[in-house]
């Protein structure tokens, strides 16, 4: 006879600011969760270096220490963190299956979800060993250490007319590279970047290479109508071709928008289905902070508390 499935009140999927947020409340309020990390334990922070924008750290931090630190206060309060993927889910009735590593399943009362969202990349060698220092996929994050300098950002829809224009503020000059003759972005967002000074577009223009060793010294691309090669003399390079929310197992089962966030009834973190929540960048696809995601996990763990209480299971 198989060994019944092991039963949680609690169980919350990923372990970035959300998760781990939510499983301090969790915790507190003695649901006694337990955090399946997930691929990338600590989430996008874990690949982000200085960290100054979180309240609490007047100094700032790094990405890695600050999700250190989140883990170690979920642990204080009893916290049972495991390594380990969920593989699949079934939220057929009240009682929720997960699937580990596609082997152990372990059922739960409520589920969190904190599974967060992947920053879309080109692709080359040198953006990934040279992110975190000065590539970055986050220009609200990271744009303050470019003051006064020269960058460049890919990226031709809202989210990347929007960030060139933020950058404008702080930096001497900005190139936006569009792929296209043309922006995906909303005409009032391309109206605001070809009215910002310090903005130059360069249309049908790919990037071949990011350049630099221990920081980046100059991007170089090529504009695929004229065939001529340059080389963009930036210390920063900010990708902004969108992000994709790690929710793919839970296709079928929670409603999503056409990119793949998990919906939630809005002024809460409740999804379609009753027992599951959803938070951080796995369904907010507007703000994609750190301090909005711990927020949403905060408000998981309540969610997740009251319902609990309404179902008589706690």
């Amino acid at each position: 006879m198989s060994e019944s499935p092991e039963h949680l009140k609690c169980l919350i999927i990923g372990s970035g600011p959300a998760g781990y947020t939510a499983a301090i409340y969790a915790a507190r309020a003695d649901l006694k969760p337990v955090i399946i990390q997930g691929l990338q334990p600590g989430g996008q922070l874990t690949i982000t270096t200085e960290v100054e924008n979180y309240p609490g750290y007047p100094q700032g931090t790094h990405g890695p220490k600050m999700m250190e630190d989140f883990k170690a206060q979920a642990e204080r309060f009893g916290t049972d963190i495991r390594w380990g993927y969920v593989t699949s889910v079934d939220f057929t009735g009240p009682v929720h299956r997960v699937v580990v590593d596609e082997k152990t399943t372990i059922t739960a009362d409520t589920i969190i979800i904190a599974t967060g969202a992947s920053a879309k990349w080109l692709g080359l060698e040198s953006e990934t060993r040279l992110n975190g220092f000065g590539v970055s996929a986050c220009a609200v994050c990271d744009g303050f250490f470019f003051r006064g300098q020269d960058v460049a950002i890919v990226g031709a829809g809202d989210t990347a007319a929007e960030e060139a224009t933020y950058l404008a503020k702080l930096c001497r000059k900005v190139y936006m590279i569009v792929r296209k003759g043309e922006m995906r972005a909303s005409k009032a967002m391309q109206h605001r970047v070809n009215s910002t000074p310090n903005i130059e577009v360069l249309y049908n223009t790919e990037t071949r290479e990011i350049l630099g060793d221990q920081g980046v010294t100059g991007a170089k691309v090529f504009n695929n109508l004229s065939g001529e090669e340059r080389v963009l003399d930036v210390t920063g390079f900010f990708v902004a071709i969108g992000h994709q929310p790690n929710t793919a197992i839970f296709k079928g089962w929670l409603d999503m928008d056409e990119t793949g966030y998990i919906k939630t009834i809005p002024g809460t973190t409740r999804t379609n289905i009753p027992g599951v929540f959803a938070s951080g960048d796995a369904q907010d696809h507007v703000y994609r902070q750190a301090v909005t995601a711990a927020g949403t996990g905060c408000m998981a763990a309540i969610d997740a508390e009251r319902y609990l209480a309404a179902s008589g299971l706690h």
